[in-house]
């Protein structure tokens, strides 16, 4: 498990899947945070959960989560 964080769009993503490559996801779930953000489940064709994707990531993760992530 891999997580990354790209601190000028305030997003990270948790990714669950050995290298998830643009296309694999297929199906996005969006659940909203309102005034907080969003949490994007993706999916791929055989409805495996790929990654995590969380948009509004100083807001809905802790500093701690965001200290030990890979910066972009």
């Amino acid at each position: 498990m891999r997580i990354t964080v790209d601190a000028e769009a305030n997003a990270a993503y948790v990714e669950i899947a050995p290298d998830v490559q643009d296309g694999d996801a297929v199906e996005q779930v969006v659940i909203e945070r309102p005034e907080r953000g969003d949490v994007v489940l993706d999916f791929d064709a055989a409805g495996h959960l790929l990654g995590v994707e969380i948009i509004g990531a100083n807001e809905l993760l802790r500093r701690s989560v965001l200290a030990k992530a890979e910066h972009l």
